[in-house]
């Protein structure tokens, strides 16, 4: 027999609590936080409310306690598969916790960002995910006055607005640049898009590692603020031998860039390493299946979605973390495309 709806058609949270037999505290507690209660309770109050069609009121819940159950989260791309990777840790993180995630998409645009920002402050979410440390002035405003725990990631720096988890970009280029003199590459390129803030901390991290060893040329370097693509690593490439064709290396600011400069070389009959080694940054799938297999950084993306969450959660639950700026570091990942120069 079906079970009649309420005549208002709107089902309250007592119904739920006298359906599944317990208090409606009990129930209460389960849409708050459902691991509070033992296995077969939240069975039968979850079974309940889907008999029932109930849907808690976030909205009233916000009020009564000035926070709502959701975490903000702002990426600048939903197709990049560098965020990608980080909102799976966020995910996976969080499932089955009381709170949900937000998400909302920047797309590289520090007005959106402050917008998105103004929204969630009206929202008043129990926690913040943003991504990256390059706010503006009037945004870093209202994340202060939000209220809540923040998390800034894929980088860290010098001023966290609250707490941080990433790695520091300068010094990851830094390192892959220096991978390759270390294997006997003198003429090394950069070859850069977009060139967001995080992209020219890597140009950074390359220009200081050449200078280091007096190899620093501008002529090896070229850069647009155009998105990357991998049709675009080919087209930089061919611009930067037509300018510099004595390069021996280049180092490019992604992944993408990477494959596209391996496609472009195989056009040209470029051998890799032999005659121009490569190395990418990020380390996606791809780089360990090309042929020959690409040199990348590899960062630590899936582990700063997970370390967020958790530092949010211990943090909205009132014990924040010690350590407030996480450095979950990087490695290069070396393999035949930056192969010991033969001398």
């Amino acid at each position: 027999m079906e079970r009649k709806q309420p005549l208002s058609g709107k089902v309250r949270l007592t119904e739920v609590a006298q359906l599944a037999g317990v208090s409606p505290i009990t129930a209460s507690r389960f849409f708050r936080n459902p691991n509070a209660l033992s296995a077969g309770k939240r069975e039968r109050v979850e079974s309940a409310a889907k008999e029932l069609g109930y849907v808690p009121n976030l909205a009233a819940r916000a009020l009564a306690s000035h926070r709502s159950e959701v975490i903000g989260v702002l990426i600048p791309s939903l197709t990049n598969n560098v965020f990608a990777d980080m909102l799976r840790g966020v995910y996976d993180a969080s499932d089955g916790g009381r709170y949900s995630v937000q998400l909302a998409n920047t797309r590289y645009s520090n007005f959106q960002e402050e917008r998105l920002l103004r929204i969630f402050h009206g929202q008043k979410p129990a926690g913040l995910i943003v991504t990256g440390i390059n706010q503006t002035p009037e945004s870093r405003a209202v994340m202060r006055n939000m209220n809540c725990p923040i998390v800034q990631v894929m980088e860290i720096g010098p001023e966290p607005i609250d707490m941080m988890v990433g790695f520091s970009h300068s010094d990851a280029a830094f390192a892959a640049v220096s991978h390759l003199i270390e294997r006997g590459y003198t003429r090394i390129g950069f070859v850069g898009a977009r060139m967001d803030p995080r992209g020219q901390r890597r140009f950074d991290g390359y220009r200081d590692a050449m200078k280091a060893a007096s190899l620093f040329n501008q002529r090896y370097v070229i850069t647009t603020l155009s998105p990357s693509t991998v049709p675009l690593g080919g087209i930089l490439l061919s611009d930067l031998v037509t300018k510099a064709p004595d390069i021996d290396a280049v180092f490019c600011i992604n992944d993408d860039i990477a494959l596209g400069v391996l496609f472009e070389c195989q056009r040209r009959q470029i051998a890799v390493p032999e005659q121009l080694a490569i190395v990418g940054f990020n380390d996606l799938e791809f780089m360990g299946s090309a042929v020959p297999s690409l040199t990348s950084v590899r960062t630590n993306r899936y582990e700063m979605g997970r370390k967020a969450i958790e530092m949010l959660t211990a943090a909205m639950d009132g014990h924040p973390p010690q350590e407030r700026v996480v450095d979950l570091g990087f490695e290069i990942m070396a393999r035949g495309s930056s192969l010991p120069r033969r001398t």
